[in-house]
């Protein structure tokens, strides 16, 4: 196992190579192979995989602070990466007979997903017929597998949120990422036609969030497994954005510092708008990463430990990730505000940052108006709204 930080200290000298690379991936609207081989080459993609297949298992904490350095010089590779890791901690809830499918078969191998359920299935013998247009499948272009959402019914005459997992041969990938923001992430769509999925690749949601799905307890000396999926498969998303809230501090600071009013010739950086500007977004993603250092290490400390969240930890973690968001969406927002026309231009790393910043908000995990209705109604002692995703 590395020791602590030791994939990070793997991961900075690859970053230059990335981030030269990011225009190239914007056009191409996909993490181009050479960044993926990099990340592969020092086990990225192992980060949150069984040790029994040559996994990391390494923390949340040491997981997210690889991801937010990532996200400074490519956000997209940051969060298609993220969640091809990511996929790997929720793959180890699934029984034993799927990971062996998987990673017993291709230990490099890896999943993207499009968990929304809106898969169409008919029950068959052995399992479902599983159909749809399933999209937002960022980093599908390197993945051979892929976990996608439906609903099924139940016994009891309602309906489950449950997971199929597919692999690579069972759907297409249509080529529809025409995106503003988080451009070269490749969250394409993929197309399945009545593909059969049997029983072993199928998980429920609740079960993976309440510690009773079928990989449950497969890994006793892990400390990583014993917790609900969704923190960990969420966790880039704010990750992401407090990675490009930080790079772009630095982008202000190195534009301002030598930049002139074209009309006055007044020095820029030195005045006290631009000034008061970079201070305050400081503070913002300063206490950005303060909530989110506390929620990864909060989680890793739970997951050691094997103890469940309560309903109100789980709360707290949800929402915390959504406001650190907000907090970093100001922020870049602030400096953008005050950089000046060039920095507008594509070949400005800042307008791409401003961009990607602003779709790392767009998630339905992270909509705060969401999340400030679930923590305020547990807060209140109110049960939880079920239209609140």
């Amino acid at each position: 196992m590395k020791k602590p930080n030791a994939l990070l200290e793997d991961l900075k000298p690859l970053l230059p190579a990335i981030a030269a690379r990011a225009d190239q991936a914007e056009r191409a609207r996909s993490v181009p192979a050479e960044n993926i081989a990099l990340l592969k080459g020092i086990g990225l993609h192992r980060a949150l995989q069984p040790r029994h297949y040559g996994g990391l298992e390494i923390s949340l904490a040491q997981f997210a602070e690889c991801i937010a350095a990532l996200a400074g010089a490519c956000a997209s590779t940051a969060w298609a990466m993220s969640l091809l890791c990511t996929h790997s901690h929720q793959l180890a809830m699934f029984p034993a007979r799927l990971q062996d499918e998987i990673w017993g078969r291709d230990p490099d191998a890896t999943a993207s997903s499009s968990i929304a359920p809106f898969g169409r299935t008919e029950e068959v013998d052995g399992g479902v017929r599983f159909s749809g247009e399933m999209g937002w499948s960022s980093g599908c272009d390197h993945a051979e597998w892929a976990i996608m959402g439906f609903r099924r019914a139940n016994g009891d005459g309602g309906q489950d949120y449950c997971f199929a997992v597919l692999p690579r041969s069972d759907y297409q990938i249509r080529d529809d990422w025409y995106a503003a923001g988080l451009r070269a992430s490749g969250s394409r769509t993929l197309i399945v036609d009545r593909a059969f999925v049997p029983e072993h690749r199928i998980q429920r949601a609740r079960d993976m969030m309440e510690g009773t799905s079928a990989g449950f307890g497969l890994y006793p000396d892990s400390a990583i497994y014993f917790n609900p999926y969704r923190p960990y498969f969420a966790s880039g998303f704010s990750t992401v954005s407090l990675g490009i809230a930080e790079r772009m501090l630095e982008a202000f600071k190195d534009k301002t510092r030598h930049r002139v009013r074209a009309y006055t010739g007044a020095a820029v950086g030195a005045a006290t708008p631009a000034l008061m500007r970079l201070a305050e977004s400081t503070h913002q993603v300063a206490a950005a990463r303060a909530l989110l250092e506390k929620s990864w290490e909060q989680i890793a400390d739970y997951s050691a430990r094997h103890q469940y969240p309560t309903r109100t930890e789980l709360a707290f973690w949800r929402t915390n990730q959504g406001y650190a968001v907000k907090l970093c969406i100001q922020a870049v927002d602030r400096l953008m505000e005050a950089a000046g026309g060039g920095a507008w231009f594509d070949s400005n790393e800042m307008q791409r940052l401003f961009r990607d910043a602003h779709m790392t908000g767009a998630h339905a995990y992270t909509d705060y108006d969401v999340c400030a209705q679930i923590l305020g109604r547990e807060l209140m002692g109110l049960e939880p709204d079920p239209a609140m995703t």
